[in-house]
């Protein structure tokens, strides 16, 4: 009987989760995970033929693709327009990072694009879903961000700079929302076998004149677990948090990286 009832306290069952960046990586494991908890998954990214492959991997029914640009004040808007009519209970802002490089370096440009990605389509879009959590007395805002919240990562300045301005963001929202039955909570991935991931390790060796194994190699010695994250196991936080049994949890941020931020 126990067993049984922490199981329905990882459901999601009657829920409605928007999952943005869903067409690969954490959040193609974020949209899987959620489906198989029970929730119908809307899946937003840019590449609708990739989105349609995760679709097909979904457990479960009443799923749809939406294909966005989060980078087009437009096509945000006009997504919006289309969630209003949808009961979303979760929403999962997520996509993937700005360009790497030193922050001195960063032109003037890179700084909007980034916001408007990162910070202002997640506005827009929380704005567009609010009504209907408040109305229903739940909801689950969920930030894919990076470490560097906690502590800055050499050669992402412009990514370091939007992830903190998010990160206060969600702390904001965590106190406003809270008294509507609404969290607002924070993921901190670490390393983590993604595309982006595989990027960020191309772009490190050539900078350091290395190969690609020497950066591997170095930053698994940053990392007490002594390996590389997986999407799904960033996934399954996700479920912690956007389930019954994280209901209690607001405005944290919560590092999954493997022991690798050196701070509390």
């Amino acid at each position: 009987m126990r067993c049984f009832l922490a199981m329905k306290q990882f459901r999601l069952d009657g829920k409605t989760a928007l999952v943005c960046g869903a067409s690969q990586g954490i959040g193609a494991a974020i949209a899987r995970e959620f489906s198989a908890a029970g929730a119908a998954v809307i899946l937003v990214a840019r590449n609708e033929a990739k989105l349609g492959e995760v679709l097909r991997s979904l457990e479960g029914k009443n799923h749809q693709v939406i294909a966005c640009d989060l980078a087009e004040p437009a096509a945000v808007a006009a997504l919006c327009d289309k969630l209003k009519a949808e009961a979303i209970s979760i929403f999962i802002n997520n996509s993937a990072g700005p360009k790497g490089g030193g922050l001195a370096e960063a032109s003037l440009s890179e700084f909007p694009a980034a916001f408007q990605t990162h910070l202002l389509a997640a506005h827009q879009i929380l704005q567009a879903i609010l009504p209907g959590m408040k109305n229903n007395s739940f909801g689950r805002v969920i930030n894919i961000l990076s470490t560097s919240v906690k502590a800055p990562i050499a050669n992402l300045g412009v990514s370091n700079t939007v992830r903190g301005a998010v990160a206060q963001w969600s702390k904001t929202l965590a106190s406003e929302l809270g008294p509507f039955g609404i969290t607002v909570n924070n993921i901190l991935p670490g390393f983590t076998r993604t595309d982006r991931y595989e990027q960020l390790k191309a772009l490190t060796a050539k900078r350091m004149g290395k190969t690609e194994v020497e950066v591997e190699k170095l930053w698994l010695s940053q990392i007490p677990s002594g390996r590389i994250g997986e999407p799904q196991e960033l996934a399954a936080a996700a479920l912690f948090l956007a389930s019954p049994a994280g209901s209690y949890v607001n405005g944290i941020n919560l590092p999954v990286d493997g022991g690798r931020t050196p701070g509390l």
